[in-house]
């Protein structure tokens, strides 16, 4: 059915800043644990976590959820979920959504709608919302996005885009780390060669837009959710889950 997807969790420990991320807790929870919650609690027709460590493979395993191994070289979560589809051997049209494994607050509207955006001309779709905090529009932890009026994205960027060098700007967007693509559109961006782009801002959406690729960005109205890359969001991230648990 054109509206069935799975959703694979790339996690890995190898994070510089938050070495074992998948594995640390919040209240009482790990952030694996809570991701494959999320994944479970949508309408995906199957759930996997792919990661290259032991210790997540077991904790993941002890989760009830479907394990796939991967190499340890991967240099991004993208390249680690094309392994993790040849492995489970799946059809090129296959719909896949790449629900990162540091994302534990991801609204399910948008886990569950996302892959309907995809087409002939937006072989990949994402997320976006409004950013409006001075703050987290400066940060470079805040990923943002410049779209055309077919919610195209035009590029992506750890700086300030827009920049409001002429005049106010209060259109900024947040873009959020998740993915939707079919197999085929996968392994053809997995095979693709990183670019100085992605390298420079460590954003590998940015390989699809210098290679050529369309990627639809839908806009939805909810909040923020807090993705966890540093140490202070793990802070935020334990005081939201006090209120929201």
């Amino acid at each position: 059915m054109a509206d069935e997807f799975v959703i694979i969790v790339p996690a890995r420990a190898g994070s510089s800043r938050l070495p074992n991320k998948p594995l640390l807790e919040i209240n009482g929870k790990s952030l694996l644990a809570r991701v494959f919650e999320l994944a479970q609690s949508s309408r995906a027709k199957s759930t996997f976590i792919a990661t290259d460590n032991d210790a997540i493979r077991d904790h993941a395993e002890s989760l009830g959820a479907s394990v796939i191994m991967t190499k340890e070289d991967h240099i991004s979560g993208l390249d680690r979920i094309a392994e993790a589809a040849n492995i489970l051997g799946l059809s090129a049209d296959t719909r896949i959504l790449n629900l990162q494994g540091d994302e534990p607050f991801m609204p399910l509207e948008i886990i569950n709608s996302l892959t309907a955006n995809l087409s002939n001309e937006f072989t990949i779709a994402t997320a976006c919302v409004p950013l409006i905090d001075s703050e987290a529009i400066k940060s470079p932890n805040e990923v943002k996005v410049v779209r055309s009026l077919s919610k195209r994205a035009m590029y992506f960027s750890r700086s300030v885009i827009p920049n409001e060098f002429t005049s106010s700007y209060d259109n900024y967007l947040k873009h959020l780390g998740i993915y939707a693509y079919q197999n085929k559109t996968l392994q053809e961006l997995s095979a693709l060669q990183p670019t100085s782009n992605e390298l420079q801002e460590k954003l590998e959406q940015l390989r699809f837009l210098d290679h050529g690729y369309n990627i639809f960005v839908e806009d939805y109205a909810c909040e923020p959710p807090i993705g966890i890359d540093t140490p202070a969001d793990l802070e935020r991230a334990i005081m939201f889950s006090k209120t929201h648990d």
